[in-house]
């Protein structure tokens, strides 16, 4: 079964409680990763609690790669520190593309992605 390339809109919404990379205050800001796609977010200055709301598009040749969510702290003078990092799976959200649709309704879970050993989210994040 073949998938035809489509896009994926990601709403990175906010970070809680982040470690503390600096001690001017942390300037934290979101990339995420698929095949060789690289999208960031803004980066939130002297921030531990970051409110983005921003939409990144990525485009999907292969729903079987996972996406890598990474949080950095924006450094002026060093390598940016790594604040977190997350991989979830959009195969789910596939399926249900394919199906009939019309009895969905808009803002339905279709996902929850946990935290984990393999994905340091603060709490549980839903794909709707």
């Amino acid at each position: 079964m073949s998938h035809l390339p489509g896009f994926l809109s990601v709403r990175v919404l906010r970070g809680v409680n982040l470690v503390s990379r600096d001690a001017t205050g942390s300037g934290p800001y979101v990339v995420l990763h698929l095949d060789n796609q690289k999208l960031k977010t803004s980066v939130i200055k002297n921030t531990t609690n970051p409110v983005w709301n921003e939409d990144l598009t990525l485009a999907v040749k292969n729903p079987a790669t996972p996406i890598k969510l990474e949080v950095l702290d924006k450094d002026t003078f060093s390598k940016d520190d790594q604040m977190g990092d997350a991989e979830f799976n959009i195969e789910a959200l596939m399926q249900i593309i394919q199906m009939d649709l019309e009895d969905i309704s808009n803002g339905t879970v279709v996902r929850t992605v946990r935290p984990g050993r393999q994905c340091c989210l603060a709490d549980e994040s839903h794909i709707i």
